[in-house]
């Protein structure tokens, strides 16, 4: 009851014409907060089947509830509000789930600025703990993102690593059209004005048709893109560095050749590994191939999303996933193909196939029990 006491004070500390207008701020900020929340909290429940984030909306939402105090609902006038009437052709339309979320997102964060510097003339206590939640919703607005491209990212067989050619754009489109979902734009050779200029119309054509883009080797052209992440060599810089720069929304993906390599990027974190090259190739020009011994290795003892990497073809990619690959990223077999769109659907076919039967025969023996 103090506590309370010590409230009303406050408030009657203001001029009299200053008390129910502080107190209907606080109402209708209290209000927009938990019903942003509620609708990200909608889709990390039914778009994302995700416990953890779900009930980080769930545990917000409850504590701004317990702010909101009738004292507070009392002051509400919403007949009288002239903000009620004032709408915005952007706020009419969502062009996608992102959209939707990114919208929602920064509408409980300036609710809660809002609630932090109001609260200081009503309750610090109040204004301490929105002050607290905006930075957790910032934290949860990165850790939905992380866990969009993880999703994706495991949903992800074939990866599209591209080459220099004068039909890059045209080749990648297709690609898309033909269902891929995964591209990494790789160029040694060209300046950075050209990469960087490459780089956005790709991430472009890559959100357009719901893929992930990966920028290859450079963390700055990364950032400037707004990739979806990075891919590293074994002589770019560490994994944890990255990490440090890009942020933990980011995928970090890394090369590896042999299982030493594999182990130190899993220890180091990285969200994904290229195992190969399975075959000699010319993108990696004097590099041994690692055979499918390495991608037996692989199938049997890596914990995250990896692809065989390295010269495979329609002609040997049977050979590749009898080794116990279940993703493949190619390069030359569709930046060099007639029909890039045609290849993409073959492979993916392919390695739905592959995922079908598997699935099958480990739920055989259940099914005989």
């Amino acid at each position: 009851m103090g506590e309370k006491h010590s409230v009303r004070g406050r408030v009657g500390d203001l001029p009299i014409q200053t008390q129910p207008a502080v107190c209907r701020i606080l109402d209708a900020n209290l209000d927009r907060a938990r019903e942003g929340l509620r609708i990200i909290e909608e889709w990390c429940r039914f778009g994302m089947n995700s416990s953890p984030l779900v009930n980080e909306c769930k545990q917000m939402r409850q504590e701004l509830a317990s702010w909101h105090s009738i004292e507070l609902r009392a002051a509400r006038d919403t007949p009288g509000d002239p903000g009620t009437e004032l709408s915005h052709p952007q706020e009419e339309q969502r062009s996608s789930i992102e959209h939707l979320l990114q919208v929602n997102f920064s509408r409980v964060e300036e609710a809660l600025r809002v609630l932090e510097e109001y609260s200081k003339l009503y309750d610090p206590d109040m204004g301490a703990a929105t002050k607290q939640m905006r930075y957790r919703v910032y934290t949860l607005e990165s850790s939905l993102l992380a866990y969009k491209r993880h999703q994706a990212l495991l949903r992800s067989r074939l990866y599209l690593v591209t080459s220099a050619s004068e039909e890059l754009f045209s080749i990648v489109e297709a690609a898309l059209q033909g269902g891929l979902t995964l591209v990494q734009y790789r160029e040694k050779t060209a300046d950075d004005n050209v990469k960087l200029a490459h780089a956005n119309k790709l991430r472009q054509l890559c959100h357009q048709y719901g893929a992930l883009f990966i920028m290859n080797d450079r963390v700055d052209l990364a950032l400037a893109v707004d990739a979806d992440g990075i891919h590293l060599g074994q002589q770019d810089m560490p994994i944890a560095i990255a990490r440090q720069i890009l942020g933990p929304q980011r995928l970090i993906g890394r090369s590896t050749t042999n299982p030493e390599e594999m182990q130190r990027a899993i220890a180091e974190g990285a969200d994904y590994i290229g195992v190969g090259p399975v075959y000699e190739t010319p993108t990696k020009v004097g590099k041994a191939a690692a055979g499918l011994e390495y991608v037996r290795y692989a199938a049997a003892n890596s914990p995250i999303p990896w692809f065989a990497i390295g010269g495979i073809e329609v002609d040997n990619l049977n050979d590749v996933l009898g080794a116990g690959a279940e993703r493949v990223a190619v390069v030359r077999a569709i930046m060099q193909s007639d029909q890039p769109m045609l290849m993409a659907q073959y492979f993916i076919s392919q390695l739905g196939r592959v995922q079908t039967l598997r699935t099958i025969d480990a739920r055989l023996p259940q099914s005989h029990v």
